[in-house]
C-alpha cells in the first residue's frame, strides 16, 4: 500500500471509529477514493451492521455497499440520516470544502444535508487553509445541458471566473455527464474570493441553469486527515484541532 493510500485508510478508520455509534441505524456513504476504506471499517463491525441501512451517493458507493453484503437503502425511504461519511477534494480551516472532482456533488450534498452528523475523510494533501490551494481546477458546478453556454457566460462575465470551462471526458468524446444526466463546469476563482466560499456559492446558485455547486459550507462536524507519519489530524467544528498518534491511529 502506498503512503497516500495508507493515509486515506488511517483517516477513514479513525473517522468511523469515533463517529459510528452502536445506536446509528441509517448511514450515508459518499464518494471518492477514501470511501472504500470507510466501508471496509464499517464492514468490520460485523453483526452490528445487520439492522443498519446504507444510503449511497452514487454508483461507486452503491457497488461498495452491495459488494460488502450490507443493507442498501435510498434517501426517499430514509430522508433523515444518522451520520454521513464522505471524501473531499479540499477542506479549509473552517471545514468548508470543495467536492465534485468526481462529479457526484449534487447527491453528496443531499446526503450531507440529510445527516445529523456529516464527517469528512481525506489524506493530508486535502488539508488547506484556503480552498483552491491545491485543487486548482476550480469549483465544480453541475448544470442542465440546455443552459450550460449561458451559465458559462455568466460565470466568466458576471461572477468573476474568466477561465470557467466545461469539463470534458477523458476516454469519451464530449463532456462529462453526471449521474443525473447533467454537465459539469469547473470555475476557478482567486484567493480573495475563496476566503469566503459561502458568498461565492450563493452567487453561483442564483444563476438559472445551475443545479448544484461543489462548495459545502457550514456543514461538516469534523474532518479527518491521514498524514505521512502515521498520525491523523482532526479538525472539528468551532476551530478545534487535534492529532491522533500512530499507535492510536493505526488500523487494526
Amino acid at each position: 500500500m502506498s503512503g497516500i493510500e495508507r493515509s486515506k485508510r488511517l483517516a477513514a478508520f479513525a473517522a468511523v471509529d469515533e463517529n459510528l455509534l452502536a445506536k446509528h441505524r441509517v448511514i450515508g456513504i459518499g464518494s471518492g477514493s477514501t470511501v472504500p476504506y470507510v466501508v471496509e471499517r464499517i464492514f468490520s463491525r460485523g453483526e452490528e451492521n445487520k439492522d443498519r441501512v446504507f444510503i449511497p451517493s452514487g454508483f461507486q458507493s452503491k457497488e461498495l455497499v452491495v459488494s460488502a453484503g450490507m443493507n442498501l437503502g435510498d434517501v426517499d425511504q430514509y430522508p433523515i440520516i444518522d451520520v454521513t461519511f464522505d471524501g473531499a477534494d479540499e477542506v479549509d480551516a473552517n471545514l468548508n470544502c470543495i467536492k465534485g472532482g468526481g462529479a457526484c456533488h449534487l447527491r453528496e450534498k443531499v446526503l450531507a444535508e440529510a445527516a445529523k452528523i456529516f464527517i469528512l475523510v481525506a489524506d493530508y494533501r486535502k488539508n488547506v487553509e484556503f480552498l483552491g490551494t491545491n485543487f486548482s481546477q476550480g469549483v465544480p458546478i453541475e448544470v442542465v445541458p440546455f443552459a450550460y453556454a449561458k451559465v458559462l457566460q455568466n460565470l466568466r462575465g458576471v461572477v468573476g471566473s474568466p477561465t470557467a470551462s466545461l469539463r470534458m471526458a477523458v476516454k469519451k468524446a464530449g463532456p462529462v455527464v453526471s449521474d443525473n444526466a447533467n454537465f459539469i463546469i469547473d470555475a476557478p476563482f482567486d484567493r480573495e474570493v475563496m476566503k469566503d466560499p459561502y458568498t461565492i456559492m450563493a452567487k453561483i446558485k442564483m444563476i438559472t441553469g445551475v443545479v448544484e455547486v461543489g462548495l459545502f459550507c457550514h456543514m461538516a462536524k469534523a474532518a479527518y486527515f491521514g498524514n505521512e507519519d502515521g498520525t491523523v489530524t482532526i479538525k472539528r467544528r468551532g476551530g478545534g484541532v487535534e492529532t491522533l498518534q500512530p499507535e492510536v491511529a493505526t488500523p487494526q
